[in-house]
């Protein structure tokens, strides 16, 4: 035993039990059959033999294979010829091999959806915005007869605009590759809000925007339902979906965490690993939309992150399991493109699993154990079945939309000190 774990020995975790929690159910079961009945009603306008691109984003979106497969069908019953552009800003180390191999991670491949994934970091300045600043475009895309936006629409992490993460982020950010994002978060975090919507409406107004294809998740990651908007009624629509979004949103139900601990993050699940919001750890200096958090324990990244750890330097303490996976270089660009290199600090790495629940505890200041206020998630976007302490629990004031499902228990871990809930 070294000096940490005999510092930490004495820290003991309290019990736990298995707490569900209930969100919007809204969900969308037929997504193939209103895509295209959506799609025909709004006639899109595309020929025969345009070359079509159509976005492919770096996020695990519910039902992303069946929805990019449906347009691409869509696209090829009008004749025209549909191809993927990886619309992901800096992400994939900001390569064109590592951004298709980011797709490839989601299951976005030719062989699934029946569209080749033309793969470049190529831009092209295609305006200015009003404030003098170049607007870039991936250059297939921009060379494409027409391109379909297609992504999901959700709160961002750090911007409160009318428009947040969707249709106008696809092209400030994500078609803009790491040129165009790093240009669009240059103005500094307080700005990226309004610059990437003057970044985006200026982009609008010179691409030829056949369609675009939204989605909406309820409140267990399923999807709740999908949108296709013309070029002319975007701006118009994006804001109301954005709002129908926000009242599906899911949450811990509780305002003070002594110790909260995250069993995963990943770039498949927030822009930053891990929602902000959810995590009470506010970012690009916006107050704090979610709990207040003592001590902050991430144990694992997720594979679909392909070694991109942005996000961890929010945490307090992280296992050696998820400091192995890090690539520092893939964190580093993102982290910087994004105007928040702090994120991507590495903070305290213990051994085990175990020992980032000890040190949380040690860390908290709260030394009676059975007032330890200890929450235990998968990742911030799985929050319906969470684990708490009894002193997390009793302090939830209106327990309507939680349902206690089992006895406290001792946590269980296995002899190498894993984690062994999720």
């Amino acid at each position: 035993m070294n000096k940490l774990e005999e510092m930490l020995d004495g820290y003991e975790i309290p019990k736990v039990c298995r707490v569900k929690q209930y969100f919007d159910r809204t969900r969308l079961e037929n997504a193939e059959e209103k895509l295209s009945f959506l799609w025909k009603n709004k006639m899109i306008p595309i020929k025969a033999g345009d070359r079509i691109a159509i976005t492919g984003g770096s996020r695990g979106i519910a039902g992303y294979q069946t929805i990019m497969k449906t347009v691409v069908k869509l696209v090829k019953e009008a004749g025209a010829v549909p191809f993927i552009v990886p619309a992901m800003g800096s992400h994939g180390g900001g390569t064109a091999e590592g951004q298709k191999h980011m797709l490839d991670i989601l299951g976005i491949t030719e062989e699934s959806v029946g569209a080749p994934v033309v793969s470049s970091m190529e831009v092209t300045e295609v305006a200015r915005t009003e404030l003098g600043l170049p607007v870039y475009i991936d250059k297939n895309a921009w060379e494409a007869d027409g391109i379909i936006l297609l992504n999901r629409i959700k709160t961002h992490t750090s911007i409160r605009e009318k428009y947040q993460s969707g249709l106008l982020k696809m092209m400030a950010i994500g078609l803009a590759k790491h040129k165009g994002a790093a240009m669009t978060h240059s103005m500094g975090t307080p700005n990226l809000g309004p610059n990437m919507v003057r970044v985006g409406k200026a982009a609008l107004q010179k691409l030829n925007v056949a369609a675009g294809v939204a989605v909406i998740e309820n409140g267990y990651e399923q999807l709740a339902d999908v949108y296709v908007v013309r070029k002319e009624e975007l701006l118009e629509q994006e804001p109301e979906i954005l709002q129908r979004a926000i009242r599906m949103l899911p949450r811990i139900y509780l305002d003070d965490i002594d110790c909260l601990i995250v069993c995963e993050q990943g770039k498949n699940i927030s822009g930053t690993g891990m929602d902000p919001a959810v995590i009470g750890r506010p970012i690009n200096r916006r107050p704090n939309d979610g709990p207040n958090v003592e001590a902050l324990g991430v144990l694992r990244l997720t594979p679909q992150s392909d070694g991109n750890a942005s996000g961890c330097g929010m945490a307090d303490f992280i296992s050696e399991n998820l400091r192995k996976e890090i690539n520092e270089e893939y964190t580093s660009v993102n982290s910087l493109t994004g105007m928040h290199p702090e994120i991507a600090a590495i903070p305290v790495t213990l051994k085990t699993e175990r020992l980032v629940f000890q040190g949380c505890i040690k860390a908290s200041g709260q030394i009676v154990k059975g007032e330890i206020k200890l929450v235990i998630i998968k990742n911030t976007n799985s929050l319906e079945e969470i684990y708490m302490s009894k002193a997390a629990l009793d302090s939830i004031k209106d327990k309507t939309n939680i349902q206690v499902c089992s006895d406290f228990m001792d946590i269980p871990f296995d002899e190498k000190g894993n984690l062994k809930l999720y």
